[in-house]
């Protein structure tokens, strides 16, 4: 299980951190110490299950929650926090759990159990869910409508700023469906991942520019032009044969 925790405090952070440890050994767990953090980590990563504080230095994590919400493949949540007055409302937001500070370590496991068996039950589910697309449509929010857009049509894929700018021949579209799911959706014949905010479509580069740090750029179109950082460079090398 990948677990995210969102709170400003380095103390707290280390104390939940520590209990975790001692029921999810084997989990990853990511930090985050503002909403803007937050947002970059889940829309990069599989983030699985998130623990939000209340007050955050730049938001809210009920404001946070709202937005994990709006994510098409949302992690579940807990509220770790150390104001009660807050908890209809978290519930109201459909936060699985919601524990208070000092944290104890019975109140952890069993928000992370209740997280567990949401998760494997709904597992079957996600699975199907991301099944790779090939030459079909993908459903993209444009505002307040649903559009329907040909896999065909898509360049490239941009994580930027808490959303993903989703690139076309025609018009460039912004979810906040996280750079994960569509890693996952898309056809990996057809795109893959180049570096840790962009995904591109293979047949769609026009040139291969040596850049610095003895990466590329890639030229799509005259405006679009996009990285390949060291961590991607070797697998994009052998995609495209060079």
């Amino acid at each position: 299980m990948n677990i995210l925790l969102v709170d400003d405090e380095d103390l707290a952070r280390n104390e939940l951190k520590y209990l975790l440890r001692q029921c999810e050994e084997n989990s990853s767990i990511m930090e985050a110490n503002t909403v803007q953090e937050a947002l970059e980590i889940l829309l990069t990563e599989s983030i699985d299950l998130a623990f939000l504080d209340i007050q955050l230095t730049d938001g809210s994590g009920l404001d946070l929650a709202d937005k994990i919400r709006n994510m098409s493949r949302p992690p579940e949540f807990v509220f770790a926090t150390a104001y009660d007055e807050y908890a209809i409302e978290a519930f109201e937001k459909n936060a699985e759990d919601y524990i208070l500070k000092p944290f104890e370590l019975e109140r952890v496991q069993e928000a992370v159990r209740r997280v567990r068996h949401r998760f494997n039950r709904e597992n079957s589910l996600k699975e199907q869910e991301t099944q790779i697309l090939v030459n079909k449509s993908v459903p993209i929010w444009d505002q307040d409508r649903i559009i329907m857009v040909n896999v065909e049509e898509i360049l490239a894929l941009e994580a930027s700023k808490g959303v993903t700018k989703i690139y076309t021949k025609r018009k460039t579209y912004q979810t906040q469906t996280p750079l994960t799911y569509w890693e996952k959706k898309l056809d990996q014949q057809m795109f893959m991942r180049v570096h840790r905010s962009f995904i591109v479509k293979i047949g769609a580069i026009q040139e291969i520019q040596p850049w610095f740090n003895h990466t590329y750029q890639l030229t799509l179109t005259e405006t679009l032009k996009i990285p390949v950082s060291r961590s991607y460079l070797k697998s994009f090398k052998e995609k495209v044969g060079i």
